[in-house]
């Protein structure tokens, strides 16, 4: 039996490996061992194979060990690796350069449900992803609708900044929703069911619902990712959540801000990446679409509370004993529901809880605040223009 067979050329197993560097393969038969033949592959820089010896083992002079080669031949090596790796690295940049310019290409139409603040900040920011691209923004308030339209701009909420001229606003259903690649869903949780209901035959079964929407039903405690398929009576609607630590203005104002989009399907989660990552607004993916929904409803009762103690002057040390509790239940209850323990600490964990509990332009906080000042729920609740999510749970509570 011969000790050595022909070698093979490294290029026939490695197509990253360039003709500069044939680096023949050669299999040795080690037969004295008791158990079957085993095949070692070790890597020569010679390319002529050496004479297979005539004594049935081999010797220690005719055949060097390739384990005590001289110092070049690692090197080679290590530089044959590093050129496979350097064009794996441009490959992987230039493939996903080619991802974010398909999605981009192949989306013509994005629809935005609803005209409050953060679904018109979306709406303007989808719009400058792409000037050719159709933004149009359903809503049912005709004085906001002719303000977009006209005036390029949301009077109501952002009267001072000016809206791209492909987003547009309508209030037929029918209209807004007719090819449309993407749906922003922008409208209160306690809203949704009937706002879905009544634009269900409009709707296509295959049209992703992006929500936008924080909260629980009340009364069913039904999340969106429950609330939009059963509305649209399309359980395999598809659907993705964004959630993260935004304030709508600073959005609008282009400063630098990361959220997540969270969905089962991952192809689709990364399609949505795509979409909306930009220069100032960071994007990462998820599959835990309970803990991403679960925790951006509970963190609004926990700013409230924490605008409360603020409102009535506790004290920084109540203020830390009472958001470090909060965020214990939070996670226990997260967790009991089946979501991941990374995501109560990521951000739309514990980043949205800081931002929601810590820092005035939170709406939830300032209600606490106002009633831990000695205002009344009603006064309050009537000089609000935007609707305050999950109030009435911590009143019941």
């Amino acid at each position: 039996m011969a000790a050595i067979s022909e070698p093979v050329s490294l290029l026939n197993l490695n197509p990253l490996f360039t003709s500069k560097n044939p680096y023949p393969i050669h299999f040795l038969n080690l037969s004295k061992l008791p158990s079957k033949t085993v095949l070692i592959a070790t890597c020569c820089a010679a390319t002529p194979s050496p004479s297979p010896s005539p004594s049935p083992s081999l010797p220690q002079d005719s055949i060097q060990n390739p384990l005590h080669a001289s110092p070049e031949r690692p090197r080679d090596r290590r530089k044959v690796v590093r050129l496979a790796w350097e064009k794996l690295v441009r490959w992987s940049r230039s493939w996903r350069s080619k991802a974010k310019t398909d999605v981009l290409e192949r989306t013509k139409k994005v629809v935005v449900l609803g005209g409050g603040s953060f679904g018109t900040v979306m709406a303007a920011h989808v719009a400058n992803r792409k000037a050719q691209m159709e933004v149009s923004m359903l809503v049912r308030d005709p004085e906001v609708c002719q303000s977009i339209n006209e005036n390029h701009c949301n009077y109501k909420y952002f009267p001072e900044h000016k809206l791209p001229e492909n987003v547009t606003a309508t209030s037929d259903a029918k209209k807004a929703l007719l090819g449309a690649d993407y749906c922003l869903h922008a409208v209160p949780v306690q809203f949704s069911a009937s706002f879905l209901e009544g634009i269900a035959e409009h709707v296509e079964p295959g049209l992703p619902f992006i929500s936008l929407s924080k909260g629980l039903e009340l009364n069913t405690l039904r999340m969106m990712s429950q609330i939009i398929p059963q509305a649209l009576k399309n359980p395999r609607q598809p659907f993705i959540a964004l959630s993260g630590p935004s304030f709508a203005l600073e959005l609008m104002n282009k400063l630098p801000t990361a959220m997540v989009v969270a969905s089962k399907d991952k192809k689709l989660a990364n399609a949505v990446q795509q979409l909306l990552a930009s220069s100032y607004l960071r994007i990462s993916t998820s599959s835990d679409v309970i803990g991403v929904e679960i925790v951006g409803a509970l963190k609004n009762v926990l700013a409230i509370a924490a605008g409360i103690v603020e409102g009535m002057n506790l004290g920084n040390n109540s203020m830390a004993a009472l958001v470090a509790q909060g965020c214990s239940e939070i996670r226990w209850l997260a967790t009991k529901m089946g979501a991941k323990p990374a995501t109560i600490t990521g951000l739309t964990g514990t980043g949205d809880i800081m931002l929601t509990c810590f820092v005035n332009l939170s709406r939830n906080r300032r209600v606490g605040v106002r009633l831990g000042s000695g205002e009344t729920l009603d006064d309050i609740l009537s000089s609000m223009n935007q609707v305050l999510v999950n109030f009435i749970l911590v009143v019941d509570a």
